[in-house]
């Protein structure tokens, strides 16, 4: 460690710029707290005024967004074309999927007892205003399996990256990587330039962060002056009660499995998570908060591969906190409109949603749609009551972003422990502090330009496990 210090003065662009680099992004997210709290103040005291900044916030989650789609397709193509035998591919990815569908089964069955014991829609009201809105969301939501299948599809190779469509990119990185994956030792350099690539898209990123204070004013400004103290009071205990479901799912059964599994406690894991659950606190969506954690995630010592196959994917086909909204919320307008659901209709529409919101990870306002959508087709009377709350779905959805990113979080971490492709030391010693994250770049500067060159030396050792398994 100190020949490394010795040396870092002579190259300019490595001595003391990632310390300084690193206390400003400090006071960066110092700043977004701060803002947060203006933002509120502001929704508060002037309202109406509040309501115009809603385009700050918005456009800070588009620059986000827009760098989605090539932060994905890097990170899977280096993920999958870095893999020797396409086998390893398909057991990480199987592994994952399974995992993925026995935990959303685990969030409905919580939300299903929590909102049969709590009864939270007891005493609303509708009104005429209330019911156009849940029928204009079920219209948003229209889609069936077969446009869900082949809405997967891009129109050209390119098409994916213009879109903005997770799922496309998904399938264009696979596609891609495995190619280079059959290509061998002729796509090793297209392989370098995706590295490069990706390390461009991580600095511009990192450039973007910067305008978060901005958005996180204008977000939590404007949603606190649409919504309004009323709102809030009349529908606290639906979201006191959503709330404290999603925290008990983490600290509970995603901590228990991360204890028994990994060796981790959730809380440090967490904590080493920080600044991208407060990212996502200000802006509402775990998609802002996608491509710092691909890079925490390789930082903490689970294998590129691992990191490349299951935080993707999970992003479509893990949501966790969006399956605990989708059930208590279904209980909430039954109860609202008088019409509660027996035993059998509740599991039956549970298992309809949690089929219809895959794909509709992180983005605010896709849980709202989904859940319009799936009463309109099973229980049409219910979608009049998806208006009651409309109101408070922005603050619910800041629930199900920060659950939804807890839980592929954790589930890279377990996939990573189950296929034997996490560095455990190298774990111990990030969530203690001894290895801090880079913010300059988003990448681990512990060994400076090859700062990644630890993670293949990890994926073989990790494949000899496998071999041996």
């Amino acid at each position: 460690m100190s020949s490394a210090a010795d040396t870092a003065p002579a190259a300019p662009a490595a001595g003391p710029g990632p310390a300084a680099k690193r206390d400003r992004t400090h006071y960066l997210y110092i700043a977004v707290i701060a803002a947060v709290v203006l933002g509120v103040i502001v929704g508060f005291a002037a309202p109406d005024f509040a309501k115009e900044l809603k385009p700050l916030g918005t456009g800070f989650v588009n620059l986000i967004k827009m760098m989605i789609s090539p932060i994905i397709f890097c990170t899977i193509v280096l993920g999958v074309g870095s893999v020797r035998k396409a086998a390893k591919v398909g057991k990480v990815g199987g592994l994952a999927l399974g995992y993925f569908i026995a935990m959303s089964f685990v969030a409905l069955a919580i939300g299903l007892v929590v909102g049969n014991i709590v009864h939270p829609g007891s005493g609303m009201h509708l009104t005429e205003a209330v019911k156009g809105v849940g029928h204009a969301q079920a219209d948003a939501a229209k889609e069936g399996p077969v446009d869900f299948v082949l809405g997967i599809i891009p129109t050209t190779l390119v098409s994916s990256f213009t879109e903005g469509q997770v799922l496309q990119t998904l399938l264009v990185a696979l596609l891609v990587g495995f190619a280079l994956q059959a290509m061998g030792r002729k796509g090793e350099p297209i392989l370098r330039g995706v590295e490069h690539i990706q390390r461009l898209v991580f600095r511009v990123l990192a450039m973007i962060m910067w305008a978060a204070p901005v958005g996180a004013f204008g977000a939590m400004a404007a949603v606190v002056g649409e919504t309004g103290v009323d709102a809030l009071k009349a529908l606290a205990t639906i979201m006191l009660g959503f709330y404290v479901t999603c925290l008990l799912f983490v600290l509970v059964v995603l901590g228990a499995m991360t204890r028994l599994v990994a060796g981790v406690n959730i809380f440090q894991l967490l904590k080493y998570l920080g600044r991208e659950f407060l990212l996502i606190l200000s802006t509402s969506s775990s998609e802002s908060a996608l491509p710092r954690l691909i890079a925490k995630m390789e930082h903490l010592g689970v294998s590129r591969p691992v990191v490349g196959i299951t935080v993707p994917t999970g992003y479509s086909f893990n949501l966790d906190g969006t399956m605990i909204y989708l059930t208590m919320a279904s209980l909430f307008i039954a109860d609202a409109m008088d019409q509660p659901l027996s035993i059998g209709q509740q599991i039956t529409l549970l298992l309809f949603m949690m089929i219809a919101s895959k794909g509709a990870a992180g983005v605010t306002g896709a849980g709202l749609a989904t859940l319009a959508g799936a009463l309109q087709s099973h229980k049409p009377a219910l979608v009049d009551g998806v208006g009651l709350i409309v109101g408070i779905d922005r603050f619910m959805s800041e629930a199900r972003a920060l659950t939804n990113f807890a839980g592929n979080a954790v589930a890279t971490l377990l996939i990573g422990t189950w296929t034997g492709e996490v560095d455990k030391d190298r774990v111990r010693r990030v969530l203690a502090g001894d290895l801090p994250f880079d913010e300059r770049t988003l990448l681990d500067d512990s060994a400076g330009d090859d700062a990644r060159t630890d993670v293949p030396e990890q994926r073989e050792g990790g494949e000899k496990e496998l071999a041996k398994a």
